[in-house]
């Protein structure tokens, strides 16, 4: 029985490439664990996001999100695991599934199929793309120090976003006086438990990955965790905002609970209508709609692909990553699904970075990841237990890890070095992965163009850079035609 086990146990290894990628069970376990304790958040707040009305006061419903927004952010994390071997989870992109929903308030004529339907097409437009090798070839076209560039801003945003969401760093209202966007605590201060719980969890997280403490990350979230409960069971806390009154001193996304157990409703799948945006707003509106979601999620996922397999090594010599083929392809059918589930494009999540700052180098880690992720469709309870306070340390960490790179950008190349910069600030000063591509790629086209050095430029760079030239300019372009 044991010698069975042992090859059982050899095949699966071979398989993921656990030992060649210098991992081993145990980290890839604890790094499934620590992705899914990071981005677990977006169960709850994806509902929260999607909760508006259409034109027809149609409403998705918050339990029903939330049981599909789990159940394909799963599916998906496991497909990726298990085809394209890689330790990167998917879920509902932030950014886009806001977009989605301030469009339906703009555009009076939409309802939600419609919506889903165009998240749909984007993502159809997306896998075509890939099976032609066109997003492919994009990848390979970049220069080495804009994917390193790459790297290190995703590394800035994902430590901003803990940040922010932690309340240690809160947006200023933008009111008459104003001189910062942004500032420490509220109104300049450090207040409140979470924020607590949040400082607690970062000074120990530090502690134990200077220590060299295996389960680091994953020991720093489950420490908060305990912590936040024990204080909202003291205190009574509450929430940031609960609809009505505003707590600066509250939890910022969750507030640690015990809700009550519910069986999943998928009853969402299925339900979009492919080409309705096109008849209710035209041709031409509901192309350029589905232009911005095609630009967004293929930019989006390349960055992230490249920052994430970058800070877990798995990132060749030559800037290729392995099944990258695959990677896009399950990353693409994730708008697809997304659609199809009215949950929102899925895409490659930012926060896999807590589990390969944990260890994991493999898919192994995903199909963790994605099993947990199903089991929370039944297990919402659990989710709400851990506020974003805990898990934002971990973000942080993972985020000075990544920026760690900055240094093997070619910074005597100023045609590499300004792009790169325009990269990795742009990226977290935006909130946006793809803002911070489309300046970097465009600002490398036009000064290598100035330099002289024209033939250096990748023909494929050219055509990236005015795509993204027409994606910052579709404000002006939509004003032109009447498009709200």
């Amino acid at each position: 029985m044991a010698i069975k086990t042992a090859a059982r146990m050899s095949a699966v290894d071979k398989y993921f490439m656990i030992t060649e990628r210098g991992s081993n069970y145990s980290r890839e376990i604890r790094g499934g664990f620590a992705t899914f304790f990071a981005m677990s958040y977006i169960v709850v707040l994806n509902p929260l996001i999607l909760n508006v009305a259409d034109s027809s006061g149609g409403m998705l419903g918050i339990e029903r999100v939330a049981a599909a927004t789990a159940f394909v952010a799963g599916i998906l994390t496991i497909l990726m695991g298990a085809w394209a071997k890689h330790p990167f989870a998917l879920a509902t992109g932030l950014g886009v599934n806001a977009f989605v929903a301030v469009t339906i308030v703009a555009n009076p004529g939409l309802t939600w199929p419609d919506m889903m339907g165009l998240v749909m097409i984007s993502g159809i437009t997306m896998f075509i793309l890939v099976l032609t090798g066109f997003r492919t070839a994009v990848f390979r076209a970049v220069p080495e120090s804009l994917k390193t560039a790459i790297v290190v801003g995703i590394g800035m945003f994902i430590a901003l976003i803990g940040l922010v969401n932690a309340g240690f760093v809160r947006r200023i209202p933008d009111v008459a006086g104003t001189t910062v966007p942004v500032g420490l605590g509220f109104d300049g201060k450090l207040a409140g438990w979470p924020t607590l719980v949040f400082v607690v969890g970062l000074v120990l997280t530090i502690v134990l990955v200077v220590r060299k403490v295996r389960g680091a990350i994953l020991i720093g979230i489950i420490a908060s965790t305990i912590l936040a409960n024990i204080l909202e069971a003291v205190f009574h806390i509450g929430p940031s905002f609960d609809g009505k009154v505003h707590n600066p001193a509250g939890w910022s996304l969750v507030s640690p609970e015990m809700s009550k157990w519910s069986l999943p409703d998928l009853s969402l799948i299925g339900q979009f209508n492919l080409f309705g945006a096109f008849a209710h707003l035209g041709g031409l509106a509901a192309a350029l709609l589905a232009f911005v979601i095609l630009l967004s999620i293929f930019f989006d996922a390349m960055g992230t692909m490249v920052g994430l397999a970058g800070e877990a090594g798995t990132l060749r010599a030559d800037g290729t990553i392995p099944n990258v083929d695959r990677v896009l392809l399950v990353d693409a059918f994730g708008a697809i699904a997304g659609g199809g589930a009215s949950t929102s494009s899925n895409q490659i999540f930012v926060e896999s970075g807590a589990g390969i700052g944990e260890g994991a180098r493999t898919g192994l880690a995903s199909i963790v990841t994605g099993l947990l992720l199903l089991l929370a469709m039944f297990v919402t309870p659990l989710i709400k237990l851990v506020p974003f306070e805990a898990v934002a340390p971990a973000l942080v960490v993972v985020g000075f890890m990544m920026v760690s790179q900055v240094g093997k950008i070619d910074w005597s190349d100023w045609g590499l070095a300004i792009p790169a910069f325009l990269t990795f600030t742009l990226m977290p000063f935006t909130y946006s992965i793809a803002n911070g591509l489309g300046a970097g790629f465009i600002a490398y086209v036009l000064i290598r163009l100035f330099q002289g050095r024209a033939r250096e430029i990748h023909p494929l760079m050219w055509a990236v850079a005015a795509a993204f030239v027409l994606f910052f300019g579709i404000g002006t372009v939509e004003a032109w035609f009447g498009i709200k």
